[in-house]
């Protein structure tokens, strides 16, 4: 298990803890318990307000809340209080394993009786969601920023201070008012994936406020610091929400039918593989002809500096896609997938119509690295669709070849690439 080699390398290097959110986990998890639905508070009881008050912080004080520090432990790690994996994302086959765990926790103790117990360990599912969201967190590798320092110089008044403080530390209240929540599965490792993927929503949203956080500190403008807190926190609030209703739902094993239904598809074009480790794509993994740098979600860049709708050429005439994925030639995206949830695999593979006309591209779909599905398809041809079956499928890698004498015009999407339960 590779979280065992990171826990083994962490063991080695002094115990600094990596603080995200301080005060604000406390309104962050207030504002997310405040929208569950009566029925889930009830089940909660007097749970309910120490999951807010005390529990979400159960990671951070694993050190002085000896009792409650179990709660934070993983078995795969028996040796480490203080897991770092709660507070700083690694790769996503690694917190994966981490939401699974305490996810599964959660609700066995749920479904066992033991609410409290349940309550500590959604405490800790839910530190975990927020410190991964905060602003604090959001630049790899330079947690007290450091290196960002060097880009942004800091004002006399902020020199010589580390940022990863300033940056998270607030006296705010969150509300998500009229926000339902949504329920990401109906086990505990469908639920977990999904989580993994709506958290990487909470992730690039705070990416996009620390830099005005850190201009609004060097300005000491105390209300555009809160404001852009509060920007994070909101996200962060809407994430935990959907992670306590499912958890709870999976508790109790009470699904809307609405929302069981909604479930049973899902389409991944805006999920990030595996091999944008940082939750972006790396240009050296990706860098091809006609793309300029990377694969593009929901958009295709034409000559490197026009973003344009994704558009495929079908029997009916052409049709635009909101969700797919533009990407060059030679390197596989790849998704984790939750083993034995998802039944087929469909996806409509071809060139842009205009861009592409001159392109010709070979499709290939492998799932654990075998074939799966494979076309090829010059530009003036019309999309077709692939379907696969990916029943015991854990990895399924999209990948494109070059198949023609003029690369620039290989503009090829994947749109809409579907998982369906049977």
């Amino acid at each position: 298990m590779r979280l065992l080699h990171i826990a083994a390398l962490l063991s080695l290097m002094p115990v600094v803890p990596a603080f995200g959110w301080g005060q604000p986990h406390h309104a962050i998890t207030r504002g997310a318990l405040e929208v569950l639905p009566a029925w889930q508070k009830a089940l909660l009881g007097d749970e309910f307000a120490k999951l807010g008050d005390n529990y979400c912080m159960i990671p951070d004080n694993v050190f002085t809340d000896k009792e409650n520090a179990k709660f934070a432990k993983m078995e795969s790690v028996p040796n480490e209080v203080y897991l770092k994996i709660l507070h700083l994302p690694t790769q996503q086959p690694e917190y994966l394993e981490v939401l699974r765990y305490f996810m599964d926790k959660a609700v066995t103790a749920l479904r066992d009786g033991k609410t409290g117990d349940a309550a500590r360990f959604m405490g800790t599912i839910c530190h975990t969601l927020e410190d991964y969201g905060s602003p604090s967190h959001t630049v790899p590798g330079d947690n007290m920023f450091t290196l960002l320092q060097q880009f942004m110089p800091p004002t006399d008044p902020m020199k010589d201070q580390l940022m990863h403080g300033p940056i998270e530390n607030g006296d705010f209240s969150v509300s998500i008012a009229g926000y339902q929540p949504m329920l990401l599965g109906t086990t505990v490792n469908e639920a977990s994936w999904r989580l993994m993927h709506r958290l990487h929503e909470g992730i690039l949203n705070a990416r996009t406020t620390t830099v005005p956080i850190i201009q609004a500190l060097y300005a000491e403008d105390k209300d555009a610091i809160v404001k852009h807190q509060l920007r994070a926190a909101t996200v962060d609030a809407q994430v935990v929400a959907d992670a306590l209703f499912t958890i709870l739902s999976l508790g109790a094993q009470k699904f809307e039918a609405t929302a069981d239904a909604a479930t049973k598809r899902v389409q991944i074009g805006a999920f990030l593989p595996i091999e944008a480790e940082s939750l972006y794509y790396p240009q050296a993994q990706f860098f091809s002809s006609p793309h300029w740098g990377f694969p593009q979600s929901g958009r295709i860049l034409a000559g490197g500096n026009k973003a344009m709708p994704l558009k495929l050429r079908l029997e009916a005439g052409d049709k635009e896609f909101a969700n797919g994925i533009s990407a060059g030639m030679g390197k596989s995206l790849t998704f984790l997938l939750p083993k034995g949830v998802y039944a087929r695999f469909t996806v409509l593979a071809g060139l842009h119509p205009e861009l592409g006309a001159k392109g010709r591209v070979e499709f290939t779909i492998t799932g654990d690295g075998k074939p799966l599905a494979s076309i090829t398809l010059n530009g003036t041809d019309p999309a077709k669709l692939l379907e696969c079956d990916i029943s015991n499928v854990s990895q399924l890698a999209l990948s494109l070849t070059s198949r023609g004498l003029d690369p620039k015009s290989n503009y090829a999407i994947w749109a809409e690439p579907t998982l369906m339960k049977k």
